[in-house]
């Protein structure tokens, strides 16, 4: 009952903007629930004069709620799917995030762009968008504006690739009768999920493909997905021996670890095994669309602490970074296939 007094305004409030939110999400899959719940939260934290007594709520979303998303996102992973798509593109994955995770670390300096912010474009624009900064933030402790600098440039260029995509894979010269290049290239230069699904189903429909394209696409992107793992692993020890290293004791490596990525994994052991029995995967459904509200959720919480004109005016340089991994992703992907005969 000490909770709920506590928290349930902020909790509460991140509700009415996230179910409207998620709706409109459907209607317009390209920019997405989650885009459409930070700025609704973004704009309505400036209507609100006191939301003192909605702060525990609104924190509690923004980061624990976040936490609980990325453990259910692990049930839409079948790790055999996974395993036998990554034998196709398990090279340009790794490559194409690679060249992102090392452009966002390069630029950083030489652009001057806060470090948190760098290595949430980085990590978002090479894995998973919205899922994968989830996940990194609280392991770098990234605040709420970091994280939805990162998230509303990431949405920048999920709308563009959503949008150019199907042309430009028309004028490369992609197959034209299989969905299967096209869905390597949409799943491994796309950055969020929802902008995957609408970029593949773009093909579909321009080629009368049914789903091959979208099914083919989505399977790379959950493949993406693991990428979480080592990424997260890999800066919850950076960031321990770095302030070590500065003479702050105050971070230990066990504390930051990561542990609901050890649920992420045991949610994905669960479908693989209940799959190979025999289980339908769509009985995971409602798990999977559950972790995707709990975003959309979370966002609302991330918009309502968000100051949105100390957002714009910082925004160029952030913007200018996602760019330039967008554009080196592409170009890996494409010369990759090209390299590897898949298109």
């Amino acid at each position: 009952m000490e909770f709920l007094k506590k928290h349930w305004q902020g909790i509460l409030l991140c509700l009415v903007i996230a179910v409207p939110s998620w709706f409109l999400g459907k209607v317009f899959p390209i920019i997405g629930g989650a885009v459409i719940a930070i700025l609704a939260g973004m704009v309505i934290t400036l209507l609100l004069r006191d939301k003192s007594g909605m702060e525990p709520g609104i924190r509690f979303v923004s980061k624990k709620v976040l936490q609980w998303a990325v453990i259910l996102l692990g049930f839409g992973m079948d790790l055999n799917v996974v395993v036998q798509t990554g034998r196709q593109s398990l090279p340009i994955i790794v490559c194409t995030i690679s060249v992102s995770l090392l452009v966002a670390f390069f630029l950083r300096k030489w652009m001057r762009i806060p470090g948190k912010v760098a290595t949430l474009i980085g990590v978002g624009s090479s894995i998973c968008g919205g899922s994968a900064i989830a996940a990194t933030a609280p392991v770098i402790d990234a605040d709420e504006e970091e994280v939805a600098q990162a998230i509303s440039v990431i949405f920048f260029f999920n709308v563009l690739a959503a949008l150019l995509f199907p042309p430009l894979g028309q004028m490369i010269g992609f197959d034209t009768t299989s969905g299967e290049a096209f869905g390597i290239f949409a799943g491994t230069a796309v950055n969020d999920t929802s902008s995957v699904t609408a970029t593949a189903s773009t093909w579909d429909s321009m080629w009368n493909l049914g789903s091959a394209t979208l099914d083919k696409a989505v399977t790379v992107k959950l493949t993406r997905t693991l990428a979480i793992i080592p990424i997260t692993l890999v800066l919850a020890f950076l960031r321990t021996r770095r302030e070590k290293q500065n003479g702050e004791n105050r971070v230990d490596f066990k504390k930051i670890f990561p542990f609901f990525i050890l649920f992420f994994i045991a949610a994905s052991i669960i479908t693989t095994v209940a799959v190979h029995f025999g289980v339908s995967a769509s009985v995971f459904d409602p798990i999977k669309e559950l972790s995707k509200f709990l975003i959309v959720l979370a966002m609302a919480a991330i918009g309502l602490n968000t100051n949105i004109v100390k957002l714009v005016r910082s925004g160029g340089k952030p913007i200018a970074l996602g760019g330039c991994c967008w554009v080196c992703i592409t170009l890996v992907s494409l010369l990759l296939q090209h390299l590897l005969g898949l298109m």
